[in-house]
């Protein structure tokens, strides 16, 4: 096997393929390494099995990075239409799922595929399973020890990803490599992941596992921004507004929210937990779509209806009676009240609570169950353009494992494409 090439890229996952592919069909001799003994498993369970690719209203305000402006310059240059482009040519349907993302309309098993294809289209070397134990530098050369003995190249591409699912084998490896060139990394933490609670507080909401609605939900810094809630047409792709803090926003979201034994999950949690902050509460309107205290008040007059049974045509039935059984102020039988008998007084407080649910997470579920991770190689190192090391020449840090942080639904993969582009055809 050859050991001296052009371009040496660890990590075969949607970056490193993509970037190792614009290289070698550049006419570069290129080495594609990866520790896994099966290609592109996160690419395999996105989407659930079927690879949320893009996202068409991608743009550079739906992700998170201390140099927000970043990563503007890979994504005019590599756009959602530009991958669209290549898996029609490779024969592979599609569809709009919701809010611009896109899937297979067969299986993740289409991209890995075509990415595959295009390494070998440009002729990529493959090292897989193969560990990186060593990297070192002399002048223009990058030397790698590895479990498949000693590999050289000119120039060296970390495409290891983040933290997040650590079972299917994703490490720090770029952190520290990063470091060890003396490149600065933003600390990392887990996104798109569920909130935990206090066992304790939590518990009684815990036999709601499994509850599911839709929500909006935000984060701290969205307190006082007004009404308790905001229209839902506002939220629906994600509402962000510049604040005093530095580079904080107010962030919020409209999207289906899911109790769990734990605490909250499903997409409006997954959301606002790369925003949320240790110690900050995250506040939720639990009926998005209504003006309750409007139509609570409204509704009273002449009404018979118990008020468990009008809240129940707002929201699954145990959350309707878990609710009420909460709300101290209506007492012990608050689900066989009727709405009539109930003061105004109370419905306002109880609309308000509804719309405006105020809770401190403990914490997050951890990298296992997190999507992505936050942070990484700090990107006012690298070139926006190029993806490369400022005072590494011939080093670059592309897709997860730099502090560029998408939102859900196909960003990460979109910056993924976008940033492997910008480096394959950077590299010489």
């Amino acid at each position: 096997m050859a050991t001296s090439f052009d371009v040496a890229v660890i990590g075969a996952g949607a970056a490193g393929m993509m970037a190792a592919a614009v290289a070698g069909q550049r006419g570069l001799r290129v080495v594609l390494i990866d520790h896994a003994p099966r290609l592109a498993e996160k690419i395999r369970i996105s989407g659930g099995g079927r690879c949320n690719f893009t996202n068409i209203g991608t743009t550079p305000a739906n992700f998170l990075s201390q140099n927000p402006h970043f990563c503007r310059s890979a994504l005019a240059a590599y756009t959602p239409r530009d991958f669209i482009d290549l898996i029609e040519k490779h024969g592979i349907r599609w569809h709009e799922k919701h809010r611009g993302q896109l899937f297979c309309d067969e299986s993740s098993e289409d991209v890995i595929t075509m990415l595959k294809r295009e390494c070998d289209d440009g002729r990529v070397a493959w090292r897989m399973p193969c560990s990186v134990t060593d990297i070192s530098s002399d002048q223009d050369t990058f030397s790698l020890r590895t479990s498949q003995g000693g590999i050289s190249a000119r120039q060296l591409v970390m495409a290891t990803g983040g933290m997040a699912i650590p079972q299917l084998g994703a490490t720090d490896f770029a952190l520290g490599i990063a470091r060890q060139f003396g490149l600065k990394v933003i600390e990392p933490r887990p996104a798109l992941v569920p909130l935990t609670f206090d066992t304790h507080a939590w518990e009684p909401f815990s036999t709601l596992s499994g509850v599911a609605l839709e929500v909006n939900v935000k984060n701290d810094l969205a307190t006082g921004a007004g009404s308790g809630h905001a229209p839902a047409q506002e939220a629906a792709a994600g509402k962000r507004k510049a604040t005093s803090k530095g580079a904080r926003q107010q962030t919020e979201f409209l999207e289906d929210l899911l109790f769990t034994h734990r605490g909250l999950s499903g997409p409006a949690i997954l959301q606002i937990s790369s925003f949320w902050n240790p110690g900050e509460p995250i506040h939720i309107d639990l009926a998005p779509h209504q003006d309750l205290e409007r139509d609570l008040l409204a509704a009273k007059s002449g009404s018979r209806q118990q008020l468990s049974t009008v809240l129940a045509g707002l929201w699954p039935k145990r959350l309707a009676d878990q609710w009420l059984a909460n709300i101290e102020e209506l007492g012990k039988d608050a689900g066989s009240l009727r709405l009539a008998d109930v003061p105004d007084k109370l419905l306002r407080q109880l609309a308000g609570h509804i719309h405006r649910w105020s809770l401190i997470p403990s914490g997050t579920a951890g990298y296992k169950k997190a999507e992505v991770m936050r942070g990484g190689v700090d990107t006012r190192g690298l070139n926006q353009k190029t993806m490369e090391a400022n005072t590494v020449p011939g080093l670059y840090f592309i897709g997860e494992a730099v502090d560029v942080t998408g939102w859900l639904g196909g960003y990460n993969f979109q910056w993924a494409w976008a940033s492997g582009v910008a480096c394959g055809e950077a590299v010489s």
